[in-house]
């Protein structure tokens, strides 16, 4: 694990760069709109995080092929030294390829050998940890004339040196402190500005997304997601339409616990339109009865957007789940294509967001054009092509009692990104199906620093527990590879992965689509057929999309492999998960080539065995009121019944060290540059005591099941004695 030395105090002068070696050029140096959008003149490149602006993650190069990827191996590999998710997607630029890992930290390489050539360290305090929804991580840079740019956990935008990695300049994006707001999307850069979203929905914030000028790091233009206090004049027009959409006569006034709609992940771009466009998040709280009691569509949460690109000005928006209670983010990829739709020629954007529809909609005018379903989906019936509006099921919403719907909170696609392929017509998709229990707090009470959902989950997990005894335990999540067919709004086929937790998505030229999953098989696909043509185990879970380039007229494929986030975090213990099974998740960075290795070697584990447990001297109402307790603050991270997959520590498995000092790091944050950060402003010494009664239960079941007390032997009868 990367540990984390830096003070907070120091955090936005600390900053650290480690120059190895000095690249040939200076990579990126011609880097522009003009050639990112020509991407298709540079195919052996990948300048973006989609490669292009429309996201589509495809690869024009074919040296690769259904023909012969059977031949696909290891071409060299970097070591990471981080134990947590592994998200972003490599830019290679003029023979450097850039990377990012856990805490924001920036990694240039020579592409063709993988020489280290510098490494920049943002010194993201460990604290900032706690405030990270789903885990530690970041989904890549943006490249702009000779400049990287990244996002930092803690909500700086930092503009590096692409030659020597050192700062130029560096921002604070976040305008209220007093709120919650971490970083740990992918910038965007165009015309001169780079753009960047923000996350937090799940505690306080009020989502928005920023424009910066490239050169001065000025603030250029800002839209906020969801209105502001009613009292005052909204930002724009299109918020003072918003604003009638919410309820501001509840109890918990959701412009002064934020509101949510984070922008944390999906954004494109399309320079002849000059219009922007990204995917808003859930609200806060999740639960629509205590954000806007009286009902609404909420706007803009669960939405995609369209801004005019230089100003920032609403374009148009369309909502996919209206007054959203699920937490059905549509912060999902939104993928820019031309399609022939009875007969014509239409400039569309699609999205497939958590909420299990499949959008397909006119870019320029934000008319819905179709949308079905491509997953499993329990909660709507359908979307009303004239109103745009799904048609949702009774009982789909929890609000006298618990409601179990399709897809759950993970959604049936998440931030993984899917790739659309113009050769074959199909967009590949990692799907999921997975139910989503819901309860709703009764005693909720908004806390700040804390996650305000709204939602009961020690309710839940009480729920999944007696429904495991019952023998009626909801059905395990499936994930898949599933090839969709946009203009028909049909399954073209699919193909099962292991897991429900896998990898976004690359098509490429070669008639090949490649996907990893939580079990460490990365494999390849006839993207025609879904046959599986190739694979190999990586030791490692892979959540992270490949990509493709070309140097000296070899093609590349890299894959960073390194399982965590949302689905990570959250897992229960699954025996064939790589985590599971090599004991470790150790994140890589891979290169292939034809010719390559077609074998890796899996790392060392990491961790401390299990020690026998302090002695349990808490009383069953103790640790029945940690089981709550802990169920509400601490799943995000340690995971259900404290069985962590291991991207965090398993607190079952607490040496006694760490149980003797419990309340100096739940409360004291003494490991808080590892992050684990101090709970003293939501937990009092008695609550800590009574969660670590209930972890201490799970230790000893634990310790029990690995260490069975032998059987006495049973009594022998006395032998009779003869006198």
């Amino acid at each position: 694990m990367i540990v984390r030395l830096a003070a907070a105090a120091a955090v936005f002068a600390a900053c650290a760069t480690v120059a190895i070696a000095a690249p040939a050029a200076n990579p990126g140096a011609n880097v522009d709109t003009a050639r990112i959008a020509n991407a298709n003149a540079s195919p052996g490149e990948w300048l973006a995080p989609g490669r292009t602006y429309s996201e589509q993650r495809f690869s024009p190069l074919n040296q690769i092929d259904a023909a012969n990827v059977k031949k696909l191996g290891v071409a060299w590999q970097y070591r990471t030294y981080s134990v947590r998710g592994l998200e972003g997607t490599p830019i290679v630029a003029d023979g450097t390829m850039f990377i990012t890992l856990p805490w924001s930290i920036v990694i240039a390489l020579d592409a063709k050998t993988g020489k280290e050539l510098w490494k920049y360290d943002p010194k993201v305090p460990g604290a900032t940890g706690r405030y990270a929804c789903c885990d530690v991580v970041n989904r890549g840079v943006a490249l702009w004339k000779g400049a990287v740019f990244v996002g930092t956990l803690d909500g700086r935008l930092v503009k590096l040196d692409a030659k020597t990695g050192k700062p130029i300049w560096t921002i604070d994006t976040v305008e209220n402190h007093s709120h919650t707001y971490t970083i740990t999307g992918a910038p965007r850069a165009f015309d001169g500005l780079v753009v960047i979203g923000n996350g937090g929905a799940e505690y306080d914030s009020r989502g928005y997304v920023s424009a910066f000028n490239a050169d001065t790091g000025k603030l250029v233009w800002r839209f906020h997601v969801v209105p502001g206090d009613p009292s005052k004049p909204q930002e724009n027009a299109a918020l003072t339409r918003a604003l009638k959409t919410w309820d501001t006569t509840g109890k918990y006034k959701f412009w002064k616990i934020g509101g949510g709609g984070a922008p944390w992940n999906s954004m494109a771009y399309d320079p002849q339109l000059d219009l922007f466009y990204f995917g808003t998040g859930n609200g806060n709280p999740w639960n629509r009865e205590l954000r806007s009691p009286k009902g609404g569509d909420n706007l803009y949460l669960s939405s995609v957007v369209a801004l005019h690109a230089k100003t920032g000005k609403f374009a148009w928006a369309y909502q996919t789940t209206p007054g959203d209670t699920w937490d059905f983010d549509s912060t999902a990829d939104v993928v820019l294509a031309n399609l022939k739709i009875d007969g014509k020629v239409r400039h569309v954007l699609m999205h497939a967001p958590k909420n299990g529809f499949f959008y397909v909609i006119d870019r320029e005018t934000g008319q819905l054009i179709s949308a079905q379903k491509f997953a499993t989906v329990t909660w709507a019936k359908y979307v009303d092509i004239k109103t745009g509006r799904p048609v949702e099921e009774p009982g789909a919403r929890y609000t006298k009692k618990m409601a179990v719907v399709y897809p759950a909170a993970t959604g049936a696609h998440n931030w993984q990104p899917m790739t659309y392929s113009p050769q074959t017509g199909l967009v590949y998709i990692p799907a999921m199906d997975a139910a989503g229990m819901y309860v709703g707090q009764k005693d909720f009470q908004y806390r700040h620093g804390a996650w305000n959902l709204g939602v009961d989950f020690a309710a839940l997990s009480k729920a999944v527990l007696e429904m495991i005894k019952s023998g009626k335990a909801p059905a395990p999540s499936v994930g898949y590879i599933k090839a969709w067919n946009p203009v028909t709004q049909k399954e073209a086929w699919q193909v099962s992965m292991g897991g429900s937790w896998n990898s976004g998505l690359l098509s490429t030229a070669g008639n090949l689509v490649f996907g990893g999953d939580a079990y460490g098989d990365f494999s390849a696909y006839n993207a025609m057929t879904g046959e599986k043509l190739w694979s190999i185990d990586l030791k490692t879970g892979i959540l992270a999309p490949a990509m493709s380039y070309e140097i000296g007229g070899t093609q590349y494929i890299a894959l960073l492999a390194g399982w965590g986030g949302a689905g990570g975090l959250s897992a229960f213990k699954d025996p064939d998960t790589a985590l599971s099974k090599y004991k470790t998740n150790q994140g890589r960075l891979f290169v292939f080539k034809l010719g390559g290795a077609q074998q890796v070697a899996a790392l060392a584990p990491e961790g401390t065995p299990p020690e026998e447990p302090p002695a349990q001297t808490a009383d069953a109402a103790t640790i029945a009121k940690g089981f709550t307790l802990y169920h509400r603050t601490c799943l995000v991270c340690h995971g259900y019944f404290a069985q962590s997959e291991g991207e965090v520590p398993d607190l079952r498995l607490m040496p006694k060290n760490i149980w003797a000092s419990f309340d100096d790091i739940v409360l004291g944050g003494a490991l808080q540059d590892n992050g684990m950060a101090s709970f003293k402003d939501v937990l009092t010494p008695a609550d800590a005591h009574a969660i670590e009664a209930y972890i201490l239960q799970q230790s000893h079941e634990a310790w029990n099941q690995a260490h069975p007390k032998a059987k006495e032997p049973a009594a022998k009868k006395p032998v009779p004695t003869k006198h």
